[in-house]
């Protein structure tokens, strides 16, 4: 009985090893990041001779790095090609470093990624058409940063996202014809940057939308009376662009500044209030 009772404990204890134990290809991967960022400068360090499971912001599950969380810690520098091969990723938070260069195209290789923030970063360059196969992103944060370009044409294709926050960049062009192709968005924040065009009636698809910010851009147009069909929509601020036309008290009120728009010559104006526009919209069904 001794015998059997040892036995087990070893079992279980070289268990533990194991799925502590990731493969050299992910601890290389991480290795390099630590280096590539200035990991002697971290606020706080990775002691590399230790398991992987003990360096700080580094979840294991099963033997493969799954979750990595470097928020607020001094990183410095570029992002290396090898952090791209940690595929079994599925949350990545690196907010509120120094990271410049570009997202690169091989972040398609994150296929189990459902979080990842950079945000409050310097990161530039356009965002990379690749994002658009990460299948399982809920949540994609890169506020903050000096990204430019134009949003990905296929950016629909991430059909799970509940969260977009790309505001405080200097991304450019009009909204991809896609994106009202996300029904599950709740949070989409794109105010501050130099977005253009005009807003698609198409935004009724937004069901799930709860808080909307394009506010400081150069959108233009009317604004699509759609938008009062979004029944969980909370917060919104559509002011300092270039919208015409009238618009209904509901919207107005929603707005956190009260629909106050830039004219032709750069002067602020408060869009006229339809009234009539809110018995439409109180008697539809």
């Amino acid at each position: 009985m001794k015998c059997l009772t040892t036995l087990l404990l070893v079992f279980i204890f070289s268990m533990n090893i194991f799925a502590d134990t990731v493969s050299d290809k992910e601890k290389e991967a991480l290795i390099k990041l630590y280096h590539a960022t200035n990991g002697l400068q971290w606020k706080i360090k990775w002691d590399l001779s230790l398991s992987v499971s003990t360096w700080y912001g580094v979840k294991v599950e099963n033997g493969k790095v799954v979750a990595l969380n470097l928020a607020d810690n001094n990183l410095q520098g570029e992002l290396p090609a090898e952090f791209f091969d940690l595929v079994n990723l599925t949350n990545v938070d690196l907010h509120k470093n120094k990271l410049q260069g570009e997202l690169s195209k091989a972040i398609n290789n994150f296929k189990e990624l459902e979080v990842l923030d950079v945000s409050v970063n310097e990161i530039s360059g356009a965002i990379p058409e690749t994002i658009c196969e990460l299948q399982k992103l809920k949540d994609l944060e890169l506020f903050k940063n000096k990204i430019s370009g134009e949003l990905p044409l296929e950016i629909g294709k991430l059909n799970q996202l509940e969260v977009l926050a790309l505001f405080d960049n200097e991304i450019e062009g009009q909204l991809p014809h896609s994106i009202y192709n996300i029904p599950t968005l709740k949070v989409l924040l794109l105010n501050s940057n130099k977005l253009s065009g005009n807003l698609s009636s198409e935004i009724v698809n937004f069901n799930a939308l709860q808080n909307l910010s394009l506010f400081n851009n150069d959108f233009e147009g009317e604004i699509p009376k759609e938008l009062e069909k979004l029944h969980n929509l909370s917060e919104m601020n559509l002011s300092y662009n270039k919208f015409v036309g009238e618009v209904s008290k509901n919207l107005a009120l929603l707005d956190s500044l009260n629909m106050t728009m830039f004219d032709q010559n750069r002067n602020l104006i408060l869009l006229e209030l339809n009234a009539e526009k809110d018995i439409t919209v109180i008697t539809e069904n």
